[in-house]
């Protein structure tokens, strides 16, 4: 099956998902799409994320893509059923492989939710956990400068470190023993974050979680790709390239030029 999977993120997080693609999943083709024009995503309605989500969508759906992977948090909390309703190929969002994950790492069932805004006001995570183990503890704190940090590649140094602080000072006195990073931008400042909330607690990036979840509808509906042929990996953009190109590297550690700027907002 040549049909590659699409990805799309409000910016480069997503990008965390396609290296655990690589990994998990070396054979398969993948169309990734930022839309960095419009970063970040968690300070908007909801009713706008479903807009760009469903653009978006329509626009790796030119691809001929047989499932699409929603790397972003805060759309797949709010835009999953919308896209399910105008498309037939299987679609995966990132809330319920982390919030299984984190379940399976909690030893005391306390459980911090880091987000968006809007991931956070969805309390989609929280939901989500108390389906399943109604005894956990959930606890969340909306990060909404983690973003434009990240994407500024302001990865460490003091005003970076003043932030997280702040942001995870509320979670530390809860007492979880494990964090959910609820946003796939998160896991670029994972040094940061481990160092502020000790060595006692486990961080949850559900890329690992969510490719595993890819590769299990694959193989049910029998569409992994197999052959010897090198797959294809094309990224594109609704802004300028150069900052996805350049943070792209950190994100992937290689290069992932060339990056294409489409105008999203045709679609």
């Amino acid at each position: 099956m040549k049909k590659p999977i699409g990805i799309f993120d409000s910016g480069v997080g997503g990008l965390t998902v396609v290296k655990e693609i690589f990994r998990q999943l070396p054979s398969e083709n993948i169309v990734y799409f930022g839309d960095t024009a419009r970063v970040p995503y968690g300070i908007k309605s909801d009713k706008l994320v479903t807009k760009f989500s469903l653009q978006n969508t329509r626009f790796l759906s030119t691809f001929d893509i047989k499932l699409l992977v929603v790397a972003c948090n805060t759309a797949s909390a709010v835009s999953l059923d919308a896209l399910r309703q105008k498309f037939s190929f299987p679609i995966i969002g990132v809330i319920e492989p982390g919030a299984r994950a984190a379940l399976r790492g909690s030893k005391n069932k306390g459980i911090g939710i880091i987000g968006t805004e809007a991931t956070i006001a969805s309390v989609s995570y929280e939901k989500f956990i108390a389906e399943i183990d109604p005894s956990a503890r959930t606890f969340s704190q909306a990060c909404p400068l983690f973003v434009p940090l990240v994407e500024e590649g302001w990865l460490q140094g003091e005003i970076t470190s003043a932030v997280v602080k702040k942001y995870l000072e509320p979670l530390k006195r809860q007492s979880v023993d494990t964090l959910i990073l609820g946003c796939t931008h998160y896991p670029l400042l994972k040094s940061l974050l481990e160092r502020e909330m000790g060595k006692g607690v486990t961080l949850i990036d559900s890329a690992e979680e969510v490719v595993a979840k890819v590769g299990e509808v694959l193989g049910d509906k029998r569409l992994r790709r197999s052959g010897e042929e090198s797959p294809f990996r094309r990224y594109y953009v609704s802004d300028i390239p150069t900052r996805f190109v350049r943070i792209g590297r950190r994100f992937l550690g290689e290069d992932i030029s060339p990056v294409e700027q489409v105008e999203i907002e045709k679609y």
